[in-house]
């Protein structure tokens, strides 16, 4: 049956859902925050900032108040970068209807409390069953109608297979899981050994190194994620290992192509000023790195990915410290 959807957040990736939507046949709204950016798309029908190429569906609606399109949703798509959730829905959670099932797109984790997307968003719609689409999902090979596996992570079967039915497509395959916190938890960890992946990259390094990376990089997310209280099993499985391959090696990922960008030599904060595309894997390496220290648990790649961005640490000596590090069994 068709749903109306609202999805809250007008970049890459909340404007190529919003297509998955419509093609399905939803009435769907996107919702943009600055006026500029709006003016454009609908003009152009195409987000040119965030989504170049790929035209706009003419059934969705485009607009710019949130409260509107959220009177009378069904679902609610949440595609807001960790640091303006806050704000976003502080706005938007009187609007919202009580009850309609709010699905995260959002792959980070908040600095200082260590909290998902999902809790953000929990606690300003504490009525609202949340659950959190993830898996290997670049923006533009799902506007492209490119084949795409994702995971739909929801703590009810009934919702979680609601929402599959909703969001599938011949083109966009949909599995449900029930351990929210482990997918939530992969795809934002995963952003952090992106970025290591990006300087390797930057460095000029090849294949055996990214790929003792994202092996080693593969057992620190398990190992925190399974001390937190995931499924071992959710980090083999699309939100896991699928999303970190796609991340690490795809032209198309943002924070595999920031670590590139260090490892060629330029500085974060010249990165992050000649880009509009949030790099959510920045934050959430801060906040994995401390977690990791409050919970005394060792993840050198993680440390090291923080001094390099964080105390200006050479990143050919971080790789170097990595790969001299003391013998232990694997």
């Amino acid at each position: 049956m068709s749903k109306r959807i609202a999805v809250i957040g007008a970049g890459g990736w909340g404007t190529a859902v919003a297509g998955v939507l419509a093609d399905k046949g939803h009435e769907v709204e996107l919702v943009a925050h600055d006026p500029e950016h709006l003016r454009e798309m609908i003009e152009r029908r195409e987000n040119v900032t965030f989504l170049p190429g790929y035209r706009i569906p003419e059934p969705i609606r485009l607009g710019l108040d949130g409260s509107a399109a959220l009177r009378g949703a069904d679902i609610v798509v949440s595609a807001v970068p960790t640091k303006y959730l806050r704000t976003t829905w502080s706005v938007l959670a009187a609007a919202t209807p009580k009850r309609a099932p709010v699905v995260s797109l959002t792959k980070g984790i908040e600095t200082k409390t260590f909290l998902r997307a999902s809790e953000i968003i929990h606690e300003y719609l504490p009525r609202n069953p949340v659950a959190v689409l993830s898996g290997p999902s670049h923006a533009e090979e799902v506007a492209q109608g490119m084949p795409t596996t994702v995971t739909i992570a929801s703590r009810g079967r009934e919702l979680g297979e609601s929402l599959q039915r909703a969001f599938s497509t011949a083109r966009f395959r949909v599995y449900t899981n029930k351990d929210l916190f482990g997918v939530e938890f992969s795809g934002a960890m995963k952003n952090v050994i992106a970025l290591a992946a990006g300087i390797v990259d930057g460095l000029g390094f090849g294949d055996n190194t990214k790929s003792a990376l994202l092996t080693r990089g593969l057992a620190e997310i398990v190992a925190l994620g399974t001390a937190l209280g995931a499924k071992r099993k959710t980090f083999y499985g699309m939100a896991g290992v699928g999303d970190l391959i796609t991340t690490a090696f795809s032209p198309h990922g943002r924070n595999r192509a920031v670590g590139e960008r260090i490892g060629r030599g330029e500085t974060l904060e010249a990165i992050l000023a000649t880009s509009k595309k949030v790099a959510e894997g920045v934050g959430t390496t801060r906040a994995v790195h401390d977690l990791a220290r409050t919970m005394k648990i060792e993840m050198p790649i993680t440390t090291e990915v923080f001094r390099v961005l964080f105390k200006d640490k050479d990143p050919r000596l971080a790789l170097t410290q990595l790969m001299t590090r003391k013998g232990k069994d694997e």
